[in-house]
């Protein structure tokens, strides 16, 4: 993604404009590698969110809250001793680089003023958070790089912290730009590269302007342009600073998700692609990475969650397939009874020691013959007995391999359920709320801890429709049975897709008991987004009033029945 040292300048001059001279008030770490400050300045409180994640490295304002552990992080409450309360006394970028350096004047035990340097590198997957004292020794990081993951450069505590190795190539934002000499010698190149050879600093997008910009064209290779038009792009590298003017975007494609950003206006896409622009590159990166990041997250944190219920799955098939076989086997249960009739019937013509014996058949019509197997070693009485025990085990374990298919099913719906609706999760706690769930069926055993932790209970989703119904959905099995079970009421709307897993939507009517059309279609297309067919269009959703909907006795959480519905075909849509 473009996260260049362009975007990092725009982002730093936005930062220094509305945080010099502010305070630091609190200090969150949400997760593992992001850090959330709340800075207080003369006319207002801030939150800046410093991201290290491998994939979606960031620094920018926002308006979002983030669910922060119960209990800080160590890094997070070394912050919080240093410092909090800290005082911003400069912003930069050093050396061109993706690194952003706070410069915080803070109090230490004795009360005497120093100066600490909290570094953002926005490095990919080497991004981290350092913090340093006023020596540049590092008092502690996010990541701690030592010799085996890195022998040119670690980050640890007590360490002398040192810039990321320069690239041999000019910076795009230093003056020496203007002396920058493009290779274009090698015809099979991309002029991207070309340019990315020689300057550091830019991302291909960037490059690809630059070229768009020089020939109005980036499909080139080096070996298709003339030396005109090479010249042109040398020289609109060389006088790219003169020119600079942010202007920063998204860049969406035909289905309106965001496919890049950039610091400055693009224009290379012409009409194919829709590029929106922005006042702040701190709004476009927060727009950009915010739901990007959040899903990422929530994909690593519920990835155990996600294959155990695959597993269960797959071993609920796999039982359910030898049941269905054995089940076949014991539909010739009847022809082992009959078998045990003839070897009784013709005992008297039998001798032990016999491999076989031919009989007629009087159960079939015209009595046909049939050769029935013996076992030597056994009696002709004893033979007999055998195929009749067979019979009796064939039909005794028909009888509870039904019931056995019968419990798999229902155990292999549960579980493809709860993993349709892993994909509504939106936080750890939901997380949590789903393990839980598990663990109270069984299937997973529940964690001890040491200490007592308080339960954080999750909600289930509410929406508000147009007309001003409220509309709720659960995000769990757990979360659809207290719906559908003990918050609605018995007029209010149930939906639920048909034979599609899913969450089940309510509509709470209050005195109003007229639903518009309208509401009844948002509730729907909201019961089709969360669920199983939300990337599908002409969902059916089955709807109903809350009194024709039942629970069976002993089914597992979130299995209901319902009667008396009526059906809508909807795209699914959120309706937020």
């Amino acid at each position: 993604m473009a996260f260049d040292t362009l975007v990092v300048k725009k982002i730093v001059s936005e930062l220094s404009e509305k945080l010099t001279l502010g305070r630091i008030d609190k200090i969150y770490q949400p997760e593992k590698d992001e850090l959330l400050l709340v800075i207080r300045t003369k006319t207002e409180n801030l939150r800046l969110v410093l991201s290290a994640s491998s994939n979606n490295p960031r620094v920018h304002f926002t308006e979002k809250n983030k669910e922060n552990p119960l209990v800080a992080p160590m890094f997070c409450m070394l912050l919080r001793k240093h410092i909090q309360s800290g005082k911003i006394i400069g912003i930069s970028q050093p050396e061109y680089e993706r690194i952003i350096m706070f410069d915080i004047e803070s109090r230490n035990e004795l009360g005497d003023l120093t100066k600490k340097h909290l570094i953002a590198e926005i490095t990919g997957r080497n991004s981290n958070l350092i913090l340093c004292d006023e020596n540049y020794r590092i008092i502690d990081s996010a990541k701690h790089i030592d010799f085996l993951q890195s022998t040119v450069r670690q980050i640890l505590p007590g360490g002398q912290y040192i810039f990321p190795p320069k690239q041999d190539k000019i910076p795009i934002l230093s003056s020496s730009i203007q002396n920058a000499d493009l290779d274009f010698s090698n015809d099979g190149e991309k002029c991207e590269s070309v340019i990315m050879d020689a300057v550091s600093g830019i991302s291909p997008l960037t490059a690809r302007e630059i070229i768009h910009s020089a020939i109005n064209t980036n499909a080139y290779t080096a070996g298709e342009i003339s030396e005109d038009k090479r010249q042109a792009i040398t020289n609109t590298v060389r006088n790219f600073n003169k020119n600079l003017h942010f202007a920063p975007c998204i860049i969406f494609d035909t289905l309106e998700k965001p496919i890049d950003f950039s610091a400055i206006a693009i224009l290379q896409y012409g009409e194919s692609y829709k590029t929106v622009f922005f006042d702040s590159i701190s709004e476009v990166i927060e727009k950009f990475y915010s739901c990007r990041d959040k899903r990422e997250r929530i994909i690593q944190k519920s990835a155990s969650l996600t294959k155990l219920l695959k597993n269960n799955i797959e071993r609920c098939a796999k039982k359910l397939s030898i049941l269905q076989k054995t089940l076949n086997d014991a539909k010739d249960k009847e022809k082992y009874k009959i078998y045990g009739d003839l070897v009784t019937a013709n005992i008297y013509k039998i001798s032990k020691g016999d491999r076989r014996v031919t009989a007629e058949n009087y159960y079939a019509p015209e009595n046909p013959t049939v050769e029935i197997a013996l076992k030597e070693t056994l009696t002709p009485s004893e033979n007999a007995q055998r195929y009749y025990k067979l019979y009796s085990k064939l039909k005794n374990a028909e009888i509870e391999v039904k019931k056995q298919i019968e419990s798999t099913i229902s155990e292999l719906e549960y579980f493809e359920s709860t993993l349709s609706l892993t994909e509504n999760l939106d936080s750890e706690t939901d997380i949590n709320a789903v393990k839980a769930e598990l663990a109270d069926l069984g299937y997973i055993k529940r964690q001890k801890s040491g200490k007592r932790q308080k339960i954080v209970q999750a909600k289930p989703l509410h929406f508000v429709s147009s007309d001003g119904f409220d509309i709720y959905v659960g995000k769990n099995n757990t979360q659809n049975d207290y719906l559908t079970l003990r918050f609605a009421n018995s007029s209010d709307l149930w939906f639920h897709t048909k034979q599609i897993h899913g969450s089940h939507t309510i509509i709470k009517l209050g005195i109003n008991k007229e639903v518009p059309d309208r509401t009844i279609l948002e509730a729907a297309q909201l019961a089709a987004y969360y669920s199983k067919a939300r990337e599908s269009s002409q969902v059916p959703v089955d709807y109903t009033k809350i009194k024709n909907v039942k629970k069976p006795s002993g089914a597992k959480p979130g299995m209901v029945i319902y009667d008396n519905y009526n059906t809508l075909y909807v795209t699914p849509k959120n309706i937020q």
